[in-house]
């Protein structure tokens, strides 16, 4: 028998829906749902305990659960069907998705889902839990350096170049950068990137006391932060 036919012979096969539902084929669909349920449960909770954004999304982080079932139920049917599988294919190529991901993190944990639910689907369970132990040390010690490292635009408005000479002064051995420096008559306007250890903004009381400063502000800076 050639090639040509055993591919003829098992599209045939496919499209007369010959196929019978085992007992063991059942328990596996059954347990790798289980184990994607259980799994898209885990990532939202890590989104939620990891979240380090403004407004919390509440739709996107049950689009998580939802997605690692939904991939793990598409692998489970494409493979055990070469025609479901064309199909799916198919009508997955003319979806198109127009939300647009704000954090660039989100797409972490969203990919995150779908190659759980895909792993899952596929019955690959022992890759599926050591994914997620690598990626919760990956997400936990990128999210513990963050905390620890943050970065703040420190915004100051004095008169006389003593005072300017002293706030400069005053930072000592916390890293900073000049970004602006503008004069107004004899009123002056500096922002500084400070990016002070752990969680000592001090400095801000000591820089208000200097003689010449008027005002003082610290804003933390949420951005990207290249160093």
């Amino acid at each position: 028998m050639s090639t040509s036919d055993v591919i003829k012979k098992s599209f045939l096969e496919a499209f007369g829906g010959n196929q019978t539902l085992t007992a063991g084929t059942v328990a596996t669909i059954i347990l790798s749902m289980i184990v994607a349920l259980l799994m898209g449960m885990f990532i939202y909770f890590i989104y939620r305990k990891m979240f380090a954004g403004i407004l919390f999304s509440r739709s996107f982080a049950t689009t998580l659960v939802g997605m690692t079932v939904l991939t793990c139920m598409v692998t489970l049917a494409i493979s055990t069907n070469v025609v479901i599988s064309l199909g799916m294919v198919g009508a997955l190529s003319i979806v198109r998705y127009r939300t647009a991901v704000k954090d660039p993190m989100d797409l972490l944990y969203l990919f995150w889902a779908i190659t759980t639910g895909i792993t899952a689907g596929a019955g690959m369970y022992i890759l599926t839990m050591v994914a997620a132990v690598v990626l919760v040390f990956v997400i936990y010690f990128l999210n513990y350096r963050q905390q620890n490292s943050k970065i703040y635009i420190l915004v100051v408005h004095y008169t006389g170049d003593e005072a300017g000479d002293g706030v400069l002064k005053t930072l000592g051995k916390i890293r900073y950068n000049l970004k602006s420096k503008t004069l107004h008559n004899t009123q002056t306007e500096m922002a500084v990137e400070v990016a002070p250890r752990g969680q000592d903004t001090f400095f801000a009381e000591k820089i208000r006391e200097i003689e010449g400063v008027q005002d003082v502000s610290l804003i933390q800076y949420n951005g990207e932060y290249h160093g």
